[in-house]
């Protein structure tokens, strides 16, 4: 018996972004957009249009180089919301408007200061609105998972009569569980009469670490679209994990009455080009894209292993994109052989320039690192790519003096604008010490927020990944460096934030609005 499409809705541009520090340039969200389209995501919510001209123009980008997977925009119940999302994914060859309203007794009385009436009336006017521009409408009733199931009924079925094709659950502020939640998902196809007419979806958040328990219950009592994000980003604990989610239904088919069309050899991939853009490590214990995931150090584990796979593996590695043998790389390896693993990891290089700039970046870790893994190339393009057309700081030289028993001192210099400019300082340690030479240079402070280190692979001689977030006058920005050296790593990831924090042309946090 041939099983149903379970429709995946990645929202890692829209939702993940959500989460504070993970905001995205354009060019690092159609990256990641190009990745998705190739791991055959069915639909890319591309961004939040009304939330800056800088989103507005990432969906718009994003729209026009898509192909193969529907483009979508998000918007309130608002005509200036749904109209800018509509320009936004004009050049989709699949475009879809999201638009929401909250439906819950405590954001209609303290949020929108509406009544259910007024609310059921705004949500078919948007709806209707949207389907003036495209036949492809998603209506959400944001806080679902708190709603009172009646008016849940009575709003939904208004808004499939309206136009909407897709209807969204979401339990906004992860308050269900699974056996809950799946049974009000299942009502409501199950009470509302124009059902039907529309595939339920469901957009689970993780507060309770219930996110992707909820969505799967979901799926087994008639939800056939999932919202997910790569890594399980997102807002506070983040969203449902569309890695997760896909090879739970794939390893269970048993129990599972769908399947998906998603090509799960790109999810490892994925899950890097991620967190190096967004500077969110992924934890070693995470499923299916964490380090350890398909790791075995218990002496039974690994015996049982060698014998048969089976015995401690559900899952083969590689079936997700994870390879054999990482280490493929050396000082002396040539332009084609770099180029050509750049491409198995996924990475498209725009230029022959482009090409040069990354061997050349190549060649000099290679002189510092005996072997180079995919997780190395990985880091060395993001580091190559991170550097702005308009970045007003350079990172030239760092010297840092760190003896036992005294203070740090150190001394940097920057290139601003073309001009080099030297400041020393000391500190409470040499990292201390480098990011108050940085300040001085900057003639600016900012609150940091968070400073993480990681191996990006193991040995003394591996690559320290360091992020670092800044908050100042309400922004958010995280930097990012990597570095066989962990200090110089960390100034390239100060730089980097205050480079961020300088430029204009960032938009403003999209927490700043409402969501899903």
């Amino acid at each position: 018996m041939s099983k149903q499409r379970l429709i995946i809705f990645d929202t890692t541009l829209r939702d993940g972004e959500q989460s504070p520090g993970a905001s995205m340039t354009q060019e690092e969200k159609i990256r990641i957009a190009l990745m998705l389209e190739k791991m055959r995501v069915d639909v890319i919510e591309a961004g939040f249009p009304i939330a800056s001209p800088g989103d507005f123009e990432s969906v718009k980008a994003i729209a026009g180089i898509v192909k193969d997977s529907t483009v979508c925009g998000l918007a309130r119940a608002l005509d200036k919301d749904i109209d800018r999302a509509a320009e936004a994914i004009k050049a989709a060859n699949s475009g879809r408007i999201h638009t929401f309203i909250a439906t819950s007794p405590i954001h209609m009385q303290n949020k929108l200061r509406m009544t259910p009436d007024q609310v059921v009336e705004q949500a078919v006017y948007a709806v209707k609105r949207a389907r003036n521009y495209t036949d492809d409408v998603e209506f959400s009733c944001e806080d679902a998972g708190r709603s009172e199931f009646e008016f849940l009924c009575r709003v939904i079925e208004a808004a499939i009569d309206a136009g909407a094709r897709t209807i969204n659950i979401p339990d906004t502020v992860g308050y269900q569980i699974p056996s809950v939640f799946g049974d009000i998902v299942g009502r409501l196809i199950q009470t509302i009469p124009n059902a039907d007419k529309a595939i339920f979806s469901v957009h689970c958040h993780n507060d309770l670490g219930l996110a992707v328990g909820n969505s799967l219950a979901a799926v087994m009592q008639g939800a056939r679209q999932v919202e997910c994000t790569i890594n399980g980003l997102g807002e506070r604990a983040g969203n449902a994990s569309l890695e997760e989610i896909v090879m739970a239904v794939r390893t269970r088919a048993d129990v599972f009455p769908v399947e998906t069309r998603i090509d799960t050899t790109h999810i490892v991939p994925t899950s890097r080009l991620v967190s190096s853009v967004t500077g969110f490590p992924v934890q070693p214990n995470k499923a299916i894209v964490g380090a350890n995931a398909f790791a075995h150090e218990s002496g039974i584990h690994q015996d049982g292993v060698l014998k048969h796979r089976e015995t401690y593996e559900i899952m083969r590695a590689q079936d997700v994109g994870w390879s054999d043998n990482k280490i493929v790389l050396g000082k002396h390896s040539g332009r084609n052989a770099l180029k050509t693993r750049l491409q198995d990891l996924g990475i498209e290089l725009a230029s022959e320039a482009e090409l040069n700039l990354a061997f050349t970046r190549f060649k000099d870790l290679a002189d510092r690192k005996h072997d180079i893994f995919d997780e190395d190339l990985m880091v060395l393009m993001m580091d190559a790519r991170s550097g702005q057309a308009d970045a007003i700081y350079e990172l030239v030289s760092s010297h840092v003096c760190s003896t036992t028993g005294e203070a740090p001192e150190a001394r940097v210099t920057l290139r601003a604008n073309g001009v080099e400019n030297t400041a020393t300082a000391i500190g409470g340690g040499p990292v201390d010490a480098v990011f108050k030479c940085i300040e001085s240079v900057v003639g600016e402070s900012a609150n940091l927020t968070l400073y993480s280190v990681n191996n990006i692979t193991s040995g003394t001689d591996a690559q320290g990944e360091v992020t670092v977030r800044l908050e100042k006058a309400g922004r958010i920005i995280h930097g990012h460096g990597a570095d066989t050296d962990i200090v110089v790593a960390s100034a390239k990831a100060y730089v980097d934030a205050w480079n961020k924090l300088a430029s204009q042309s960032l938009r403003d946090h999209p927490q700043h609005h409402q969501g899903v």
